[in-house]
């Protein structure tokens, strides 16, 4: 018996030759909530929301530590679904949009705000 025309491809290779694995991942990346594109983020803020500004003193794990310009600190927990413009860093000024259940839904960093004329 013989076979003819039959084309063998590595295992879990598509016909492109990249793996099904590869082909996942594509994306990823550009998709993530976390990262937003340049130019100023487009994003509704709920009427229920309030605004937080204040400078970053600690950052921990889920939560940014802010130090309101009155002396007052306060825990801003973020989640996946929280839209962050850049992640902060301890010394960054930021605003923070909570909403009624203490959760942040929008994050900014405000330090090229206050630097501009």
């Amino acid at each position: 018996m013989s076979v003819v025309g039959v084309t063998l491809l590595g295992a879990g290779c598509n016909s492109g030759g990249t793996s099904r694995q590869e082909d996942l991942g594509r994306g990823i990346v550009r998709g993530t909530l976390g990262a937003q594109p340049a130019g100023g983020m487009r994003f509704a803020i709920p009427a229920h929301a309030f605004s937080l500004k204040g400078q970053v003193t600690a950052v921990e794990g889920g939560a940014y530590v802010l130090q309101e310009v009155s002396g007052i600190e306060r825990r801003v927990a973020h989640d996946e679904n929280t839209r962050i413009d850049r992640p902060a860093h301890v010394g960054d000024r930021i605003e923070a949009f909570v909403d009624d259940r203490g959760r942040a839904v929008l994050i900014r960093n405000i330090d090229q705000d206050e630097r501009s004329p």
